[in-house]
């Protein structure tokens, strides 16, 4: 795997690579939270808050995708099963991680209940409305010129769909929040800030090229 992402953010740097619309997709959208920290004062806690609303978009379009698939098992008996299942898993993991960004980040009190109401709150009251719009958008970009455009449904099988989101998620958000306690640990400079967006942007166009340069092998 590892391997296979050094090819990708290696091809960032292709020409190719910056002709295709999924990618200026993602680019921009990302741009969104860079309008935050220099317009809105963002500091650490809003730009991880906001870096994940993108869990909550990418399990939107995965249900998607794991219902229009047709490739191996995905029969609707099978997808009757799969998809209800992986909403409950996949909305667990989001609503523990976000959890785990207000109770770090957020400035918490303790007696303080931290739930799906409160995070709720919290994207609206630091107006992320927008840029969960561009997130939308820009997936939705890659969804319909990828994923149907380029006929990858018809490969795609519901058990890989269903795990796809994971390692995406995981590897992002890892470095994500490290680099969220170094920019804490640091005062949210803007620089800090900047660098941190930028590291963002990178490997999510990273594992976006891996994701789908699977159904070209």
């Amino acid at each position: 795997m590892s391997n296979r992402l050094a090819a990708a953010v290696q091809s960032l740097f292709e020409r190719q690579t910056l002709s295709k619309p999924s990618v200026w997709a993602l680019i921009i959208a990302n741009l969104y939270p860079i309008i935050g920290v220099i317009f809105f004062d963002w500091q650490t806690y809003p730009l991880l808050l906001f870096f994940w609303t993108e869990n909550l978009v990418i399990g939107f379009y995965t249900v998607l995708k794991m219902l229009v698939a047709s490739g191996d098992n995905a029969k609707p008996a099978v997808k009757l099963f799969t998809v209800p299942f992986f909403c409950l898993h996949y909305g667990i993991f989001t609503l523990v991680h976000g959890v785990f960004v207000v109770a770090l980040f957020g400035s918490i009190l303790a007696d303080d209940s931290i739930n799906a109401g409160t995070l709720t709150q919290q994207v609206l009251d630091y107006q992320l409305f927008w840029g969960v719009l561009a997130l939308l958008i820009s997936h939705g970009i890659s969804f319909f010129k990828n994923y149907i455009g380029r006929n990858e449904y018809q490969q795609a099988e519901l058990t890989k769909l269903m795990f796809q989101p994971y390692g995406r998620v995981v590897i992002l958000h890892i470095t994500i929040i490290i680099g969220g306690f170094l920019s804490v640990f640091l005062g949210s400079p803007l620089v800090a800030l900047l660098f941190l967006i930028i590291l963002k942007i990178v490997i999510d166009i990273a594992t976006h090229l891996r994701e789908h340069r699977k159904y070209l092998e």
